[in-house]
């Protein structure tokens, strides 16, 4: 018993662990998640609580996974997991059921599943926080006192980093289809053979004042005695979805502008504000800076906004914006980039920069060796990934030998 006691101390661990640490770093993803959930729910007069759901859910989850890891304050995380677990496990049961929400969001846009897969999943881990919590007396402190409550602070106040970091800039793992390296044109594109929705199709005729159902294969097209009245499809299986299926720009006269922005050789500054009264005020005062730097040299430059068109204007006016400002669907926005507004460099439809309004580059960032410049931030913001990830392994490891090998 003890050996299952332990097992399912460290798989509750690693899940909550990075549960709470993918959709930490995008908080922005989260709240947008609970907007979801609260639309879903009818319960609407949550939503200005979003962003603050979002914070205390993935500390809560990330706190709880952190003191199972390393042992510290095991009966409050014992009690943690299964309140977790215990409203959670019936709650994916119901999306599983009506479907309200497609996509649960437990962890973020790192791992997709469907509202089936969560539940059965989340029946394993309710099993292993319930044990956990039957037989918490026995989880007894493992460190001094003093030790005990000054990793427990510690650990609480790490367990908010990943989203006070992300909710401050751009989220430190990009998990969505607009991440720095991505084709948008390619992207878009189905590639030949790639399998097609398959769709079960219901005929309705009537013959008599009877309504009897066919189906593609039996349905009376010989026999003009037989009326048609209706047909039902049913998706039976679904076929290849390319990684970006809605992006959209329009000018506010109404013209289609996509496939030139996409395809625009050489460099687009690409602005997205989801919504222009929402954005910061002072950022755009950089972006013109920017915008008139670009111009010089030729590059494309336009702003994407789900605001509306007749407000666009005065939005221009009253802050003097001289580069054009186009329209998106909103959620596609926010799903390019978490800042509004933010800013992102293509060359030839590639995305090669991306920026939150809050650390913008400077207008002479803008000349012909941005690529360059790119590909060398690229590799030392990936370097300095790798290295934090193999130092976080270490510590694990360290912590494990430690812990129990040494026993």
């Amino acid at each position: 018993m003890k050996h299952i006691i332990t097992i399912s101390r460290y798989l509750l661990a690693i899940v909550f662990i990075f549960s709470g640490f993918v959709k930490g770093v995008d908080p922005l993803g989260s709240a947008y998640k609970f907007h979801d959930y609260f639309m879903a729910f009818h319960l609407n007069f949550l939503d200005p609580l979003t962003l603050t759901f979002s914070f205390v859910l993935c500390a809560a989850e990330l706190a709880i996974g952190l003191l199972l890891l390393f042992g510290v304050q095991l009966r409050i995380a014992a009690w943690g997991a299964f309140i977790f677990m215990l409203v959670f496990t019936p709650l994916t049961l119901v999306l599983a059921i009506f479907n309200p929400v497609s996509d649960c969001g437990c962890f973020g846009d790192a791992i997709h599943l469907s509202n089936w897969q969560t539940f059965f999943k989340n029946i394993l881990f309710f099993a292993a926080a319930l044990l956990l919590f039957l037989k918490r007396k026995t989880l007894s402190m493992m460190y001094p006192k003093w030790k005990e409550y000054t990793l427990f602070a510690a650990l609480i106040v790490l367990s908010f980093l990943p989203s006070i970091d992300g909710y401050l800039n751009l989220p430190m793992y990009d998990f969505r289809p607009y991440k720095i390296g991505v084709n948008i044109s390619n992207d878009m594109k189905t590639p030949d053979g790639a399998p097609a929705d398959e769709y079960s199709t219901i005929l309705y005729y009537q013959k008599d004042g009877v309504v009897k159902e066919f189906d593609e294969s039996n349905y009376p097209w010989d026999d003009s005695t037989w009326t048609f009245v209706d047909a039902k499809s049913t998706l039976v299986k679904k076929g290849y979805t390319p990684p970006i299926s809605n992006f959209s720009l329009h000018t506010v006269e109404g013209e289609d502008i996509t496939e030139r922005f996409i395809n625009s050789p050489g460099y687009s500054f690409f602005v997205v504000a989801p919504r222009l009264e929402k954005a910061n005020p002072e950022s755009f005062k950089k972006l013109t800076e920017i915008y008139y730097k670009a111009n010089t040299l030729g590059h494309n430059f336009i702003c994407a906004t789900s605001t509306p068109s007749d407000q666009i204007a005065d939005f221009k006016l009253i802050n003097a914006i001289p580069f054009p400002i186009v329209t998106a669907d909103e959620v596609t926005l926010k799903t390019i980039v978490r800042a509004n507004p933010g800013l992102l460099i293509l060359y030839n439809g590639t995305i090669i920069g991306k920026w939150h309004w809050r650390n913008f580059p400077e207008a002479n960032f803008v000349d012909e060796n941005m690529l360059s410049k790119q590909l060398h931030n690229i590799k030392q913001v990936s370097n300095n990934r790798l290295s934090i990830t193999l130092v976080t392994l270490l510590l694990l490891i360290f912590v494990i030998f430690v812990k129990y090998i040494r026993k």
